[in-house]
């Protein structure tokens, strides 16, 4: 294949516009498991995932794959081929619904001499945006809001005892019996 190569003149391999031999425009398949084109589905990490999809959606390219496995001799089980274990697209992480309890916490925590702040924990596990209920919370009581943790929401100021009428108002899926007031905190 060296040869090949060495005997194409570079002038002629690095040629711009249309080759011969090929038809344009040119059409890539994608999958609708990885998003990737079907060639690089093999080195996606759920590849058995993108092989059912690609079964049921475009079964005439999943024959064609099913011939390349037959003639290397690989039967598709094996993991003897690399899978991609570090960056990319396909390796963005699947977050897992726990079964946690859905609660939310809030309590008020002394800043300084005679400033204290209010920490709401909870609003996660409804599938409410941290950031966006941060925003929300800081243009709501005209103060500072922050996204300080996993699932935690600073907010400059004592407004513990608005955030019981906010919080409902706001997002009607929460009910008030939802809310646990936990009182004075440290931080």
């Amino acid at each position: 294949m060296a040869e090949e190569t060495a005997a194409i003149n570079p002038a002629e391999r690095l040629k711009l516009g249309p080759r011969e031999g090929v038809t344009y425009p040119l059409v890539v398949q994608y999958c609708g498991n990885c998003t990737m084109p079907l060639e690089y589905c093999e080195y996606y990490p759920e590849f058995e995932k993108c092989r059912a999809w690609l079964e049921k959606h475009l079964p005439s390219e999943f024959e064609q794959m099913k011939i390349k496995d037959e003639a290397s001799g690989a039967d598709g089980t094996d993991d003897d081929k690399k899978r991609q274990k570090r960056g990319g697209k396909g390796m963005m992480k699947i977050k897992k619904k726990e079964d946690v309890p859905k609660k939310i916490t809030v309590s008020r925590a002394p800043r300084g001499k005679k400033k204290s702040v209010t920490v709401v924990t909870g609003l996660n596990t409804f599938d409410i945006d941290l950031k966006v209920a941060a925003k929300f919370f800081g243009t709501k009581f005209a103060c500072g809001s922050s996204v300080t943790g996993e699932d935690e929401i600073v907010i400059q100021g004592d407004v513990k005892d608005d955030l019981f009428d906010v919080i409902p108002e706001k997002w009607p899926e929460i009910d008030e019996d939802y809310i646990d007031d936990l009182g004075d905190q440290k931080r």
